[in-house]
């Protein structure tokens, strides 16, 4: 059963031992990287998998103030992350699911939640392309490591 809980000091360790291959790290950088950003707009989550933390995303509520395609009603999900070792079994899919009805519970002011799929990352886009999200025409073309995939979804408790 797929779990997500916001970062407390219990799961910091889990975070830390969490691991990528190294062409995913550009996309999604690394566990110190993505403890080390901390602030009002950016909110650091677990993803657990029977109680075991397999991976961690960002929310970032300014994600609307940095990004032209996204509307000022949505979430931005940044750094979605499923440790290596347990990539392949459906975890990521189910994670983004159970995240849409965390969102309509935990973040009920938001309509949408939006991100940016590097091109490059086919197995990021399969992922989230199973867990229903949809892609804009458009790409956007101003990310560090090349064009993006912009992909969305409404939040709501239906999707679970």
């Amino acid at each position: 059963m797929i779990t997500i809980n916001r970062l407390s000091v219990t799961y910091i360790d889990a975070v830390e031992a969490i691991q990528l291959a190294p062409e995913q790290l550009r996309f999604a950088g690394t566990p110190q990287e993505f403890l080390s950003e901390r602030c009002e707009t950016t909110h650091l989550h677990v993803i657990c998998n029977q109680g075991t933390v397999v991976g961690y995303f960002k929310l970032d509520l300014a994600y609307a103030d940095k990004y032209t395609y996204c509307p000022s009603s949505a979430l931005g999900l940044r750094a979605f992350v499923i440790d290596k070792q347990y990539q392949g079994q459906g975890l990521g899919s189910a994670a983004m699911r159970a995240l849409l009805s965390y969102l309509a519970l935990h973040y009920a002011q938001y309509r949408w939640l939006y991100l940016g799929v590097n091109c490059e990352n086919p197995g990021a886009y399969a992922c989230y392309k199973k867990a229903g999200l949809k892609v804009r025409q458009e790409k956007y073309l101003g990310g560090p490591a090349g064009p993006q995939y912009i992909m969305y979804s409404e939040i709501s408790l239906s999707l679970t």
